[in-house]
């Protein structure tokens, strides 16, 4: 590369981690799936294991100042988690790394880890293994989760079709406002500490942001009633960002419906009072931690059947690209703007 010289920034995160990777070559057929999902896949011996790893950074994923840390310790655990359910596969176990300052005690990480072990007892994981360390930046925590599916049935990102409907479970955007929230309580902290933070009646939005779930529930209704998603992937950086993620692999475009976004009314009152418009949160806000699939029109009637799954649209020809149609009927491309951890204000 000689002496050129690329800021990380300019790549944003999803390119770095396509030119980082763009030129591995798998070396063991027990491979099945690497780079590219929301989790690799490996086959041993007739039995299907997916794997996925994720990092949380202090300063960057998350705010000690407002996130307790047992409620950090099971976060950790269930935006892993999320990732196998969205591969449709089942998770087992997990391994956990933390790099930690002098500025934590003993009692500290206990709640740490006991977050971590409430996650793992309701969503019947092991915790396995992992590694500490120290750290001169604060706390960073890494976790890489095993899980198992049955051979074949494993869902990827690349396999939507054009004409299949788009699907969103849950709500969207929630964790977004509960985000807003926190940090309006921590601006006014720092300016007066003698204020005590109002976070008032609508509790459900720091709910989905402290303490989200995995959503383990709509693989079973998938299951249950025999609907086979065509592609899927978890809704961790925001509707506008991850829909392309299922777009750009499947070499399609989509059309969305403004008003078939689902966002729950205390998402949408609080929206309001901070003057966002919760279209806004539900496209651009990240780590709602739902599923995002596509399904053949064929299973339309079966997916009606649950009240947590909605049908936001439909994957159409690669030159659409992604579209947005507005309540009012109007068109708009839709821009990529959900989170990116390397172009942070």
């Amino acid at each position: 590369m000689g002496n050129q010289r690329t800021d990380v920034e300019d790549l944003g995160e999803f390119g770095l981690i396509d030119f980082l990777t763009k030129n591995i070559e798998i070396q063991n057929a027990e491979t099945i799936l690497g780079v590219g999902d929301d989790a690799a896949v490996m086959d041993y011996y007739g039995k299907q294991t997916v794997a996925s790893t994720d990092m949380l950074v202090e300063g960057v994923h998350f705010d000690l100042s407002y996130a307790p840390l047992k409620h950090l310790g099971y976060k950790a655990v269930i935006v892993n988690l999320s990732d196998i359910y969205a591969m449709n596969a089942e998770p087992q176990q997990i391994l956990v790394s933390i790099a930690v300052s002098n500025r934590f005690s003993v009692e500290a990480l206990h709640e740490l880890y006991e977050g971590m072990y409430l996650a793992c007892k309701l969503y019947n994981v092991d915790l396995v293994g992992g590694d500490t360390t120290s750290s001169n930046s604060g706390l960073v925590i890494s976790v890489t989760v095993l899980g198992s599916v049955t051979p074949d049935k494993f869902i990827q990102r690349s396999t939507a079709k054009k004409g299949n409907l788009l699907c969103v479970s849950g709500d969207l955007g929630a964790a977004y406002i509960g985000l807003q929230l926190l940090e309006r309580e921590k601006r006014i902290f720092l300016e007066n500490p003698d204020v005590q933070p109002d976070l008032g009646k609508q509790t459900y939005p720091l709910e989905r942001f402290l303490k989200p779930e995995a959503r383990r529930d709509i693989v079973k209704f998938l299951a249950e009633h025999e609907i086979t998603p065509t592609a899927m992937m978890d809704v961790s950086d925001g509707i506008s960002s991850d829909v392309r993620h299922i777009c750009d692999s499947s070499k399609l475009g989509c059309t969305i419906y403004e008003d078939r976004l689902p966002v729950d009314e205390q998402t949408k009152k609080m929206a309001l009072d901070f003057n966002i418009g919760y279209t806004i949160c539900a496209l651009q806000g990240g780590e709602d931690y739902e599923l995002l699939f596509t399904i053949s029109q064929d299973d339309y009637d079966k997916i009606t059947i649950s009240e947590q799954i909605s049908v936001i649209g439909h994957m159409t020809d690669a030159d659409d690209g992604v579209q947005l149609i507005t309540s009012s009927g109007e068109k708009h491309k839709l821009k990529r703007l959900g989170w990116d951890s390397f172009k942070q204000d």
